[in-house]
């Protein structure tokens, strides 16, 4: 009996483990793919779960970097939800390759629909042109529910690399490739036109989404808990069987 006992607490510790690898990947606010070219343009989608068991999420506002604002800013529909995007006037023009930047997108808000509790949705935006002097990009978002509960994730990493408990989604960027794909980076051509002024546009994205790491983990983790439970059967049998 003690054997068994044994057995029970190691696998209910695998387990817990298990749980602790899984979960968070799946908990924040996380844009998909996490990665993209510097300099090019990208399509991502904010993955936004539902962590409440007794309210939906109803509104999910993104707020846009000022310091490295983005002369293109593109939204696919989803239907049931409402979109809006604020431009606002940047305090200094920015000079890009279009011309001189003097408005940007800063925040877009989808409202209207529903993300019921054990469920996610996916909020996508095509967006360039990327910087180049800088290795990430931060978004901060608040997450509102029926109850009147506003999440807001919006903290910057850790110095020492550890993960705040609110953190904000964060693009990483990496240097453009010789080749036409660079890793999990998603990038897409330029809009065949800008407009005069530079401003951002509104409109549908082409690129289809890149598959979640955060499924990767879950999947991970739950391999690692099928291999222990084969362990501990294959002890149990070795446990019973007679000797000769």
């Amino acid at each position: 009996m003690s054997f068994v006992r044994r057995a029970a607490t190691v696998l209910a510790a695998t387990a817990a483990l298990t749980a602790g690898l899984a979960l968070p990947a799946l908990a924040h606010v996380t844009i998909q793919p996490g990665t993209a070219e510097q300099g090019g343009f990208t399509k991502v989608a904010f993955r936004v779960p539902n962590e409440r068991d007794n309210a939906s999420t109803t509104k999910i506002e993104v707020t846009f970097p000022a310091d490295h604002p983005l002369a293109f800013v593109s939204v696919k529909p989803l239907p049931g939800w409402e979109v809006k995007v604020t431009e606002g006037k940047l305090p200094t023009p920015v000079k890009t390759e279009y011309g001189e930047l003097e408005e940007a997108v800063t925040k877009v808000v989808w409202s209207g629909g529903k993300i019921n509790p054990g469920e996610f949705q996916e909020f996508e935006v095509s967006m360039g042109q990327l910087p180049k002097d800088t290795d990430q990009l931060l978004f901060p978002t608040k997450q509102t529910y029926s109850n009147g509960e506003v999440v807001d994730w919006s903290e910057a990493p850790k110095a020492d690399g550890t993960e705040p408990e609110h953190p904000a989604p964060l693009l990483k960027l990496v240097p453009a490739a010789s080749s036409s794909s660079h890793g999990s980076a998603t990038t897409t051509t330029a809009p065949a036109a800008a407009s005069a002024s530079g401003s951002p546009t509104v409109g549908t994205p082409v690129a289809d989404s890149s598959a979640s790491d955060g499924t990767a983990r879950l999947l991970g983790g739950a391999g690692l808990a099928v291999g222990a439970i084969g362990v501990v059967i294959a002890a149990l049998a070795l446990r019973r069987r007679p000797t000769t």
